[in-house]
């Protein structure tokens, strides 16, 4: 295999892999990810943080924060980039199938999924799979955006991170595995939104519901959430909450 070109499936798993990782752990030398993903597609992590780093030429997200990223992009890059750009479920999907066929493995186990798929058979074994695959890079993708913090309290202890869907997965499946439909909160923050105790304004600020104000009083809900009434939340790099979804949460989900 040529070093120098880059092939098709190596491309794609490197555009999936570009939005699983925040902007500044892009990194050959440090960044566990990328190291663990860079000899599977027969590259060094070196040359394939070096490609993420490329793909950030082509990210308006990237420079709407005022860095325009390495101009180095291939004429292939650009292809991909505009292949898959917004077809989430297909970069997921497709990365994936790449991964596991380089690995000869099934998805399952490069995902560690064999629990819960112990029982499951035929198109049920295949739906649960494709399910996951895709919750799990949609929680990537929403961490990353978010430096890997909540957008309330700042937490950054990834396994107390959730990927809360602002509208919820079960009410629209178009947009389930869009990245403006996320906002990464701590478990705690999750479940109240998911609960519609609170919400978040279309100015970006937490708001709280009546029940919760009714305990204000109540030191734990002073601390965990009073504290936080009208704060703005911190913004993601990437992938700012969608005002038409802040808007569905507050009309249909949020206890007023």
């Amino acid at each position: 295999m040529a070093r120098d070109n880059w092939n098709r499936e190596q491309l794609i798993v490197a555009l999936n892999l570009y939005w699983k990782i925040p902007y500044n752990k892009i990194s050959g030398s440090s960044n566990s990810e990328i190291k663990r993903i860079a000899p599977i597609i027969d590259r060094t992590p070196a040359a394939l943080a070096y490609k993420l780093m490329n793909f950030t030429s082509l990210d308006a997200e990237k420079q709407k924060i005022g860095n325009k990223g390495k101009s180095a992009a291939s004429l292939s890059d650009k292809e991909i980039w505009n292949e898959y750009f917004g077809q989430w479920e297909k970069l997921a999907l497709d990365s994936s199938a790449i991964l596991s066929t380089i690995q000869n493995k099934p998805i399952e186990e490069i995902l560690e999924l064999e629990p819960e798929l112990k029982f499951a058979e035929g198109r049920e074994k295949e739906r649960i799979v494709k399910t996951r695959v895709n919750q799990n890079d949609f929680r990537q993708r929403i961490l990353a955006s978010y430096n890997e913090k909540c957008s309330i309290t700042g937490i950054s202890i990834t396994s107390l991170l959730v990927a809360s869907h602002i509208i919820p997965w079960s009410k629209n499946i178009q947009e389930r595995l869009n990245p403006k439909n996320g906002i990464c909160l701590n478990n705690i923050h999750d479940k109240a939104f998911d609960k519609g105790l609170i919400t978040i304004t279309t100015d970006f600020k937490v708001k709280l519901s009546d029940v919760i104000l009714q305990k204000r009083k109540e030191s734990n809900i002073q601390k965990y959430f009073i504290e936080y009434e009208n704060q703005p939340i911190i913004l993601p790099d990437r992938f700012s909450p969608s005002i038409e979804f802040l808007e569905y949460h507050h009309q249909h989900i949020f206890n007023k």
